[in-house]
């Protein structure tokens, strides 16, 4: 084949591109004259990679594999430590707004970790109350509950699967299991109140060490100003966060259990206990929260009763935590939804309970550290949710999908016409 001659199409059609390239990049090499393509001789050497990207990415695969099963072999501390970080972080502001009014610094720190143990302790109270309130309930209706799991257990037959597998699917469903868990809870209290111990201990240690927080901050500012302004986000996302869903959580709790009560749905309490815990676990909270309220309440009044829960919890799950929440919350997480969904799994699987209730500011702190603290690739940022520039962009891509759209459909009618 011959060598492409100047007026060949392709090639003036290759120039132009290039041309428009470089004056909308503004190369100074334009302006003097030079070469707007260098030759081979000129080009500057491309810096080799001293491992190849696939060595890179499954080494840092494995080693966050390893660092994910020290995590859960770990959870029993890790869990406690991570607590007492995020609450530690709530409460700070609280001691700085004392320190402003003139309370000594000891006194404030000491304030603010009496006001959230108080919080704790009380929420914990009222949690072994309704365990032991359900754990006297449920003999009651255990008759009904066997008469459910017989009737699930022929369902299960009829739909094909064996007698064994039916059996062993609803064994989970009786009420001596449930009443087993429940006892179990309550026997645990001595667990309990040593992990109120250890987050009592760690809130005490971090709210004193907090206090020189900012002037550690500052000594490291000059050497790692993007780590420094990634963990004074993260601080602020957090603390947002956290203190609007508890918020939320405190009111979405109050209306369901009002609600189961005047429904009278036994068990109303812990219901209404679990829908506040719950609301801390994004996309799956909901549908552990509203499960036993609606058992107990076809139990207690039959379909009239479950189909009432069920739209009440719909409503106020739709108004907290569809309308207020994001609205509230604005741009503190950023997450995107599938990232927030697979960070509650991941997060109860490496942590356990505790894991999915702090789903959110672990997966913050992670990319906190990983990618905003890394200016060379904070690029990742937009893929893990924080799309708020990427909106525009994502704009500008349908404006443009909808005016070739309408070419293309005025070219066809110019065909159709000219035929």
């Amino acid at each position: 084949m011959g060598s492409a001659s100047p007026a060949d199409p392709a090639v003036m059609i290759g120039g132009r591109m290039l041309r428009d390239r470089w004056a909308r990049r503004g190369d100074p090499a334009e302006r003097r004259g030079q070469p707007l393509v260098p030759d081979a001789a000129s080009a500057a050497p491309v810096p080799r990679a001293l491992l190849p990207r696939a060595t890179v990415i499954l080494v840092g695969l494995a080693a966050a594999v390893v660092v994910v099963f020290g995590l859960a072999a770990a959870r029993s501390v890790v869990a406690p430590v991570v607590l007492a970080l995020v609450l530690t972080i709530c409460v700070h502001p609280i001691r700085r707004r004392l320190e402003r009014r003139g309370v000594p610094r000891g006194l404030a720190t000491g304030s603010a970790i009496v006001a959230v143990f108080a919080l704790l302790t009380g929420f914990f109270a009222a949690l072994f109350v309704a365990l032991a309130q359900f754990t006297a309930l449920l003999p009651q209706y255990a008759d009904q509950i066997e008469a459910g799991v017989a009737a699930v257990a022929d369902a299960l037959e009829s739909i094909g699967f064996g007698a064994a597998q039916a059996e062993t699917i609803v064994a989970g469903l009786e009420p001596s299991r449930a009443i087993e868990i429940a006892t179990g809870l309550l026997g645990g209290v001595t667990g309990v109140v040593f992990s109120l111990v250890i987050v009592l201990t760690l809130l005490i240690l971090m709210a004193v060490d907090a206090t020189y927080g900012p002037a550690i901050l500052r000594q490291l500012e000059p050497r790692r100003p993007d780590l420094v302004e990634a963990l004074a986000g993260f601080t602020r996302n957090v603390r947002r966060y956290m203190v609007v869903t508890t918020g939320l959580g405190v009111v979405q709790g109050l209306v369901n259990w009002l609600a189961l009560v005047i429904l009278q749905v036994p068990g109303a309490l812990l219901w209404g206990l679990l829908s506040f815990i719950c609301s801390f676990i994004p996309n799956i909270g909901y549908f552990i929260a509203i499960i036993p309220p609606i058992v107990f309440g076809f139990l207690a009044g039959g379909w009239p009763t479950a189909v009432a829960v069920i739209v009440v919890y719909g409503l106020v799950n739709a108004v907290v935590q569809s309308i207020i929440q994001p609205k509230v919350v604005g741009g503190a997480v950023r997450l995107s939804e599938t990232i927030t969904f697979v960070s509650v799994l991941f997060w109860a699987l490496v942590l356990g309970p505790v894991g999915a209730i702090l789903a959110v500011p672990l997966t913050l702190l992670a990319r906190a550290v990983l990618i905003d603290a890394d200016p060379g690739i904070r690029w990742w940022r937009p893929a893990t949710g924080d799309v708020h520039e990427t909106k525009e962009l994502a704009s500008e891509m349908s404006a443009e999908a909808r005016a070739e759209g309408r070419a293309a459909r005025a070219a066809r009618a110019g065909r159709r016409r000219s035929r």
